[in-house]
């Protein structure tokens, strides 16, 4: 038998009962803050927290190794991507005058205990060999956008390369980060 207009139900069908409510009381607010309590930092376990260290520390070299060699799982974003691994090599593969820029400086201020004559001739010599470093990164700046052209294409040339490739040419070879990936004189193709 069919439901009639009126609402009326079928004497097959058991009427639906309603649930008013969640069917259990509310906590109170201790109870929920109990409830949602957890630590600042780490497990309460001891040996829980250790495993933990132990995990992060492990994950903290992997992605030290991988900084280091290059790969690009575990490179920061300004260093990720193909253009910036051919900026990295073609720098790692040349020879920099801002190379040694930071141990020039260590001379001058060492001959800053000289008389005062060789303290001039020294900090004319530092600003000379800052020029000519200066000069050596805007070259290098050219050469590199010739060439990402000529390999990316000129118009996806990736922006900021020039600063990326100035920075790096004037740290030192050792110091750098990623490690060089070539040898000198080692030009990427």
């Amino acid at each position: 038998m069919a439901n009639n207009s009126t609402g009326a139900t079928s004497e097959n069908q058991e009427p639906e009962e309603t649930v008013v409510g969640k069917g259990r009381p509310t906590p109170s607010r201790k109870q929920a803050q109990a409830a949602k309590a957890q630590p600042l930092v780490g497990a309460r376990d001891k040996t829980a927290r250790k495993v933990q260290r132990q995990k992060d520390a492990e994950a903290r070299e992997r992605a030290r190794l991988g900084m280091m060699q290059g790969d690009d799982r575990f490179l920061t974003v300004r260093d990720k991507g193909p253009q910036r691994r051919y900026v990295r090599d073609f720098v790692d593969a040349r020879f920099s005058v801002g190379e040694f820029l930071i141990p020039a400086m260590v001379v001058v201020l060492m001959m800053t205990f000289l008389p005062a004559e060789w303290q001039i001739y020294s900090m004319l010599g530092i600003w000379a060999y800052l020029g000519l470093s200066i000069i050596d990164a805007v070259a290098l700046g050219f050469t590199l956008k010739r060439k990402l052209a000529a390999k990316f294409g000129e118009d996806q040339v990736q922006p900021g390369f020039r600063w990326y490739a100035a920075m790096r040419a004037f740290q030192f070879r050792m110091l750098r980060m990623p490690k060089p990936q070539v040898r000198r004189m080692q030009f990427p193709e």
